[in-house]
Formats: structure tokens, C-alpha cells, sequence
């Protein structure tokens, strides 16, 4: 069975046409591009490409199972329709699954990026075979996707899993427009923020953090660029990262008590950088989760890795 999946964010798009057999999704074909200043010229862009890795595998839309299209929020997946992203300025409810069935008669999905997301790793990576799990993002913000019960949860309204918008703390870093909010303090933006802090009361100490010489490099710094210290043992670096796993736990904690799912995956910058925040994140969950439900789950990074994205997409076209 083949399968179409399209990923639109906010710089790139991408088209993957997908084979799935034996329990197993092949990416056969991948097609990216910038994405265009208008939402209509975009779309037909990947219409564009979808006719051509079809052309290029000899396939006609009557071969294509189904599509699914993963992208940002806030959108409506019930009617299909994309609601002004805050990535994708201009995109004001776009009838994004009406457009693409009615151009190539394939049944078409829509469905928030993290929430595709929660479904491959579901389907296809750290979560198979497991009934009850829950996939956070961790990258540039924090979202989370949950399967509940063997099915995805979108909630009354579609805004089910956004966790990056729960406070941990009076004070902190800002996500999700709260300041110390759970994006606040596990996202690459987050951990940026903490480290320009730590940065700058670490000079004004006479301490020279290996990521921030002087002032002048405040601007500079990232999320890889902390942890690359930390790797290198920078005392101020390591302690970024510490701060950002102790919240880290006090997340999962309110999730592992509130779900009681058996896995936690957690992608993008946990996966990288597992070593520098887990220690800490399991302190706080085996001190706050309750014990059975600690008992009960495991936090594992995703299994999927880099290339989920392009399997996020296509395992909403399995699905449907």
C-alpha cells in the first residue's frame, strides 16, 4: 500500500511518498521546497510534487491509499482546516483537505504536527505495541501528542497535548506566552533563554562560561551551543541543563499521574542531549509521580529521531 504524506512548516515543506508492508513504512520518495508568501501558491506547490514522486515511481493518485498532511497549530482536523499558525502568517483558515481531495480524490487527513508525531512513534517507532503513550516534542517549543486507550486524543476542540502551556513556575523563562511555563523551561528557545541568564550572572562573577565569552556573544547563544559546552564540561552550561531536566520532571510528573500512560517519548532535543537531562528529570519524578505510575511508564527518547518528520505525516495517512 502506498501512502502520501505532506509536512508544512513555516520555512519547508516536504512531500514523502510512503510504502508500507510487513509492518513497516519505507520513505520511497521525498520532495522539499521553501515554502511560498502565499498559502494557495504553496499548495499548489505540493500538488506539484506530489504529482511528480508519483510520476517518478510510476504511480497514479488511484494507487495512493490516503494522505495525511501534519502541520502547526491551531488548526480544526474535524474540518480539515488550517487556522493561522503563528509560523505560517497569512494561512487563515485554509480548507487545506478539501483542496487536496477534491484535486486528487485521495482520502485526506489533517492533523497537528506533535500529534503526527505521537502517531509514528505509535505506530512505527518507540511506542508500538503499547496502548497509552504520550510524545513531546522538545524542540524549538514543546507540544505533546497522546494516545489514550489505542486511539489518538485531540480533546473537544483540538487542543489536547499542549502541555508547553502549563505553568511550573511563578518565575522563568517564557513560552508559550507564560513565563515559567513547561515550553518556558524544555524547548530550545527555553534553554536559550536560561543560558543567557546564567550567562550574564556568571560573568558579572568573573566567570567565563566556554558557551558566552562577553556580552557581546549573548545573542549568539542556542540550545546546541550550551550543550556542547556541557559536553565539554562548562561548569554554567552543565547547569542549564540541569535546571531545564529538574522542570523537565516536574512536567512528566503532573503527566505520569494525570495519564498513567506506560511510555513517555520525548524527541528533538531530548534525543540529543538525554545525558545532560535525564539524571535530574528522574530525581524529581521518582520523588514526585506516584509509585505505581512511575512504576508503570518509562521515559524513552524517540526512536525515529531525525526522521520523524517525514514519517509523522505518512503515519496519519495509515491511519486513516
Amino acid at each position: 500500500m502506498y501512502y502520501i504524506g505532506i509536512d508544512i512548516g513555516g520555512t519547508k515543506c516536504a512531500v514523502s511518498l510512503g510504502k508500507y508492508e510487513d509492518g513497516t513504512m519505507t520513505v520511497s520518495c521525498k520532495e522539499k521546497f521553501f515554502t511560498c508568501t502565499s498559502p494557495y501558491e504553496t499548495l499548489d506547490k505540493l500538488l506539484e510534487k506530489i504529482n511528480f514522486v508519483l510520476k517518478q515511481n510510476s504511480l497514479s493518485y488511484k494507487d495512493i491509499a490516503a494522505s495525511g498532511i501534519s502541520c502547526g497549530g491551531p488548526l480544526d482536523p474535524k474540518k480539515g482546516v488550517i487556522m493561522s499558525p503563528p509560523n505560517l502568517p497569512g494561512w487563515n483558515n485554509i480548507e487545506i483537505v478539501k483542496f487536496f481531495t477534491e484535486k486528487t480524490g485521495i482520502k485526506t487527513v489533517l492533523e497537528n504536527d506533535a500529534n503526527a508525531c505521537a502517531v509514528a512513534e505509535w505506530r512505527l517507532g518507540a511506542g508500538k505495541g503499547f496502548d497509552n503513550i504520550i510524545f513531546l516534542t522538545f524542540g524549538t517549543g514543546l507540544g505533546a501528542g497522546l494516545i489514550l486507550g489505542g486511539k489518538l486524543y485531540s480533546g473537544s476542540c483540538g487542543n489536547a497535548g499542549e502541555a508547553g502551556h502549563i505553568r511550573l513556575s511563578e518565575y522563568g523563562p517564557a513560552g508559550y506566552g507564560k513565563a515559567g511555563s513547561f515550553e518556558g523551561f524544555c524547548s530550545g528557545k527555553g534553554i536559550a533563554q536560561l543560558g543567557k541568564t546564567l550567562a550574564i550572572e556568571a560573568l558579572q562573577n568573573g566567570i567565563i562560561p566556554e558557551y558566552c565569552r562577553n556580552l557581546g556573544e549573548i545573542e549568539k547563544i542556542d540550545a546546541k551551543n550550551i550543550a556542547a559546552a556541557a559536553d565539554a564540561g562548562d561548569k554554567t552550561a552543565k547547569e542549564v541543563y540541569r535546571i531545564s531536566g529538574r522542570m523537565l520532571g516536574y512536567g512528566l510528573s503532573l503527566l505520569v499521574d494525570i495519564l498513567n500512560p506506560q511510555r513517555i517519548i520525548i524527541g528533538s532535543i531530548f534525543t540529543r542531549s538525554r545525558h545532560l537531562l535525564f539524571e535530574e528529570c528522574d530525581k524529581v519524578m521518582q520523588r514526585e509521580c506516584l509509585p505505581s505510575s512511575y512504576a508503570a511508564c518509562k521515559v524513552v527518547p524517540s526512536a525515529l529521531k531525525e526522521n520523524i518528520g517525514d514519517y509523522a505525516a505518512l503515519s496519519l495517512a495509515l491511519e486513516a
